[in-house]
């Protein structure tokens, strides 16, 4: 069960990065060809999304990617670090707690889960204690069975 883990501050400017990884080691966990595009542009929105939610939460830790080769499938956690509401830090003014552009971000996260469920068959949004996790998994080559 190979894994590999990025973690990078906030900026847009390494959302691009983190798809080149994602799809190389998509490549090498045997997803078939045809789907590492969608790979890609499902980890790009994740990606910017998590971006987004820390920079209008002023959140200071880092975006967390982990890429996680299985027997037979390979997923992507996309951790954006945003606590759910009614946690400690919900309180207005910090992470989590509502202000101003609240309705908007929503609005853009919302679209932004649209777009990857739209990609990724098999995705799931949890909330826990280090934050929000978007799980996107594909099946590998692995799993496929021949006739």
């Amino acid at each position: 069960m190979p894994t590999v883990e990025l973690r990078f501050s906030a900026q847009p400017e390494h959302v691009r990065t983190a798809r080149l990884v994602a799809a190389a080691v998509a490549r090498r966990a045997g997803v078939d060809e045809a789907v590492l595009d969608e790979v890609r542009l499902a980890v790009g929105e994740a990606c910017s999304r998590a971006v987004g939610l820390h920079r209008s939460h002023d959140i200071a830790a880092p975006v967390t990617v982990v890429l996680t080769e299985e027997e037979k499938a390979f997923s992507i956690e996309v951790g954006d670090g945003l606590l759910a509401p009614g946690s400690d830090a919900s309180q207005p003014g910090a992470p989590g707690g509502t202000g101003p552009g609240e309705a908007e971000a929503d609005s853009e996260d919302e679209m932004g889960l649209a777009v990857i469920s739209g990609l990724v068959d098999d995705v799931e949004v949890l909330t826990g204690a280090e934050g929000g996790v978007i799980r996107m998994t594909w099946p590998t080559a692995s799993a496929v069975v021949l006739p």
